[in-house]
Formats: C-alpha cells, sequence, structure tokens
C-alpha cells in the first residue's frame, strides 16, 4: 500500500537560489518518510524509480539511493514516452508478489528555474551524475511521425488542438460554443485549484479570460490559449513511499496513512496521431477504463474523487467519456495542470500524492486517475482505496485489446493531390507568423499533412469549419 506522500514546490526567482532537480525530489523523498512516520523505510526500499525530466541526470535514482543510504535498492529510470503509472503498477505488483517489501518512486522538474535562468541570460546549471541506472524503461516506437515534426508540430499543443477540432466537428458544435464549452470548464478547474495547498496557481479565472487571448494569455494552438495549457514552467517534485502491509505493521505505521492501491490498467499500444484512422475516439481510454473497473470490481457510482490527466482539453474529454461520465461531475482534484501545475513528465505523481491526502481526509472513500504518454498515445488508469479492497492489487494489461480495436492508416510526406481535412489547428509561435496546420484524408486512402502561412486561409480556420472541407494540396502546403 502507499504509506507515505511527499511534495515538493518552490517559486525562486533566482535561478542561482533555486533547487535543482534532485534536490526537489530529496525534499519531497524525506517528506514522504516523515509522512509515514518511519523514516527508516528509507534507506532500505527495495526500488527507486524516476521518470524523466528535462534535466540531464543519468541516474538520479542512484543518487537517491545514495542520498538515503538505500544500499539494496534496484536503481530504475524512465525515459519519456513510458506511462507514469507504469513505475506506480510496477512497485505495487513486485510488493503484491512478494519480490520486494517496500519501493520509492520520485519525480522532479525545475521548469521555472529554467525560465528564470533564460529570461536571465544565463543557464541553470546541474551537478554531474554520470553512473548508469540497474534499469532503464524506454517507449518501443517513436511518439510522433516524421510528418508530423516537418509540418511544424514540434510541441504537444498543435497535435491535441488537431484532435480538439475533430472532436469538436464529430459533436457539431460550432467554434464560438465549442470555445464556450471549454472555457467554462476550465475556469472551473481555476477553482479547485484554489483549494490544493500544492498548487502552482491559485488564483481564479472566468471563463472570459481562459477563452480568449491578450498579452497574459496568448493563443497557443487554436483554440488553446495558455490558459488550456499544462503549465511546465513550474519547480514541483512528488514522492510515493510503498510497502507490505507486514511490513508497514512491523514499523508501526499508522493505519490513518494506508491508501491502497486496488487496480490499474495500461494501453502501451503506439501510433502517432497522424497515423490513427479514428481521432475522435480512444480505444486506449476505453479498454483501460472498463479493464481497471472491472478489475475493481466497481461501477462509477462508487467512486468518489476523479482526476483526469489535463495536459491539454481534449485529454479530459476522451477520458470522460470512456468513463461514460455526466457533465456536472468534476474531473479534477488538483485542478488541472494548466493551474495546480504539469511538471514534465510528473504530473500523475502530484495527482496522486493529492489523492492519498484527499482519501486520508475522509474526502472520498475511492480514486480514479487517469494518466497519458505521448499524444494521446498510452493510456492508464489506477484505482485507489482508503480501505482494503478485499483481494490483491489487480494489474491489466490491454495493449493487445487496444491494438486490434485501432486502424491506421499510411501516412505520406510532401504530398500532392486532393483531400478532406480531418483535423486542423493555426499555430502560433512568438516572433512567427501564424501557420494553419491541416491532416488531410487523401483520395488515395492515406494521410499527409499540409500547411499555409496565408492570411486568408489562417483567419478562415479559426472562424469557420475546415474540418471535413475538401482541399487540394501541393507539396505539402495548402492551396488557396
Amino acid at each position: 500500500m502507499l504509506v507515505g506522500v511527499g511534495v515538493a514546490m518552490r517559486r525562486e526567482e533566482d535561478p542561482a537560489r533555486a533547487l535543482e532537480p534532485i534536490d526537489l525530489m530529496l525534499e519531497a523523498v524525506r517528506t514522504a518518510g516523515a509522512d509515514c512516520g518511519a523514516s527508516a523505510l528509507l534507506s532500505d526500499v527495495g526500488t527507486i524509480a524516476v521518470p524523466r525530466g528535462r534535466w540531464r541526470y543519468r541516474n538520479p535514482a542512484g543518487e537517491i539511493a545514495r542520498a538515503l543510504g538505500a544500499a539494496r535498492a534496484t536503481t530504475i529510470v524512465s525515459s519519456v514516452g513510458v506511462l507514469q503509472q507504469t513505475l506506480v503498477a510496477n512497485a505495487c505488483e513486485a510488493i503484491a508478489a512478494g519480490e520486494i517489501d517496500s519501493a520509492l518512486v520520485t519525480g522532479a522538474d525545475a521548469g521555472y528555474r529554467l525560465l528564470r535562468a533564460r529570461l536571465g541570460g544565463s543557464r541553470a546549471t546541474e551537478r554531474d551524475q554520470n553512473d548508469d541506472p540497474d534499469v532503464r524503461l524506454e517507449p518501443k516506437a517513436e511518439l510522433r511521425h516524421p510528418a508530423e515534426v516537418a509540418a511544424g508540430l514540434k510541441m504537444p499543443v498543435g497535435l491535441y488542438a488537431m484532435l480538439e477540432s475533430a472532436r469538436r466537428a464529430a459533436a457539431g458544435l460550432s467554434l464560438d460554443d465549442h470555445r464556450d464549452r471549454l472555457a467554462a470548464r476550465y475556469a472551473r478547474f481555476a477553482t479547485i485549484a484554489t483549494g490544493n495547498p500544492d498548487g502552482w496557481s491559485r488564483t481564479p479565472l472566468d471563463a472570459a479570460t481562459i477563452r480568449d487571448d491578450g498579452p497574459r494569455n496568448p493563443m497557443q494552438a487554436f483554440p488553446y490559449t495558455r490558459a488550456h495549457c499544462s503549465t511546465w514552467n513550474v519547480d514541483q517534485a512528488a514522492a510515493l513511499l510503498f510497502c507490505s502491509a507486514e511490513r508497514a505493521l512491523a514499523l508501526n505505521i499508522d493505519r490513518s496513512r494506508w491508501v491502497f492501491p486496488v487496480a490499474s490498467a495500461e494501453s502501451n499500444h503506439m501510433v502517432s496521431l497522424s497515423a490513427r484512422a479514428d481521432l475522435v475516439r480512444s480505444p486506449g481510454a476505453e479498454a483501460t477504463a472498463r479493464a481497471v473497473l472491472e478489475a475493481g470490481g466497481m461501477t462509477m457510482s462508487e467512486i468518489d474523487l476523479i482526476e483526469l490527466y489535463s495536459c491539454f482539453p481534449v485529454a479530459v474529454d476522451a477520458f470522460a467519456d470512456a468513463l461514460g461520465l455526466s457533465p456536472d461531475r468534476d474531473l479534477t482534484i488538483t485542478g488541472s495542470m494548466a493551474f495546480a501545475g504539469g511538471p514534465y513528465n510528473n504530473y500523475f505523481f502530484q495527482a496522486t500524492a493529492r489523492a492519498a491526502q484527499l482519501l486520508r481526509a475522509g474526502a472520498g472513500r475511492t480514486a480514479l486517475l487517469s494518466c497519458v504518454s505521448g499524444i494521446l498515445t498510452k493510456q492508464a488508469f489506477a484505482l485507489w482505496s482508503s480501505e482494503p479492497s478485499g483481494g490483491a492489487f489487480v494489474r491489466r494489461d490491454v495493449t493487445a485489446e487496444v491494438a486490434a480495436a485501432s486502424d491506421e492508416l499510411p501516412v505520406v510526406e510532401n504530398y500532392t493531390g486532393g483531400g478532406r481535412i480531418a483535423g486542423c489547428t493555426v499555430l502560433h509561435e512568438r516572433g512567427r507568423q501564424p501557420e494553419a496546420v491541416a491532416l488531410i484524408d487523401t483520395d488515395d486512402g492515406a494521410r499527409a499533412m499540409a500547411g499555409s502561412d496565408e492570411a486568408e486561409i489562417v483567419t478562415s480556420m479559426q472562424c469557420d469549419e475546415w474540418v471535413g472541407r475538401r482541399v487540394h494540396v501541393v507539396a505539402g502546403r495548402l492551396a488557396a
């Protein structure tokens, strides 16, 4: 079970005084040890796992092990593209199987430190850390297709906005109605964030402020303004400390600190966005949602707390649809990655820590959290309870099921020919002209990316529905 949680957050304006990521992790780890009332557990953990952030360390898990005196710990580092829930599930599964009796999962990113250094014309230095972990976890494929990168979709926001456009068109919403809907949801998220003591921003925002671009809320990729996007320029860390019931009893860890992992479900099937035949449904979200509830023997009516991964709005909708949630349910307990903070490749641990805090406080008996890796590429759910479930922890891998349910299309580069738009967005990058980008269903049954910086197309794509529109493409550019 989960017996210790720790969160660290700093907002230091001087990057020379700010903590680097390993030190943020260590602060969160030591807080987790103190939280369970048995800090000695830290020096005897069986595994230490860390997901990669925007840092250059080779083996932060080893550095943490040395700092804690955890000589027997197996050190694990996962690359970007590995689900954060995978590290949590690995720890729970190994403890349930009796392979180890304790485990530590931690991660951090110091994006604010990086930002302040860049604005000041300096560099945020890090200690040299050059040994290798005992285990390195890597994804089996690339997260993005070369055609997406060539089209200027270098950052996730443009790809997620393209998925958003497909869902909007399928729902039959006008652009304005859709933007109003997103803004109202995120205004609610901002309100929830005001009650999160570990949240990065606790200032409520109204829907109009979120919806419309302005000097402090620029458009990123239509229809997403900055307020719709994960806030990754944060210095945040989280640590989760697990152990067996026998170990917890031997260490006299207070029963009120125990939070029980009930079930985990993951899909690790990887298809780049441009190759997905269906841009609206997420077979992975649907399969993992079914699997985790079946494994836990629960229905959604028995779930008290919900945290849906919120890197961008379309991810929230994909999981909400998979769970069949009614529109009036709150979909976050943290306040979302936009307002609580979305440290790079670590937010899911922040959310898990918040769920544990609320379950311990009696805010609910059960909590369900979703997780994403890539461009809604991989999906996972974790189910937690403040009470024993009556059975052992259950882990389900639905990768094969999702692969069977996912149709793929070939993707061609530098396309010339006709087709219909499957999804589109307008990219807004500082210092550059806006660029319209569209994913095309070509006349011969393939997919292609096409772009345009023509003002008429750029303006129209942000005012009119282009999804489903027939277009002509010349060498990868939309023809007027």
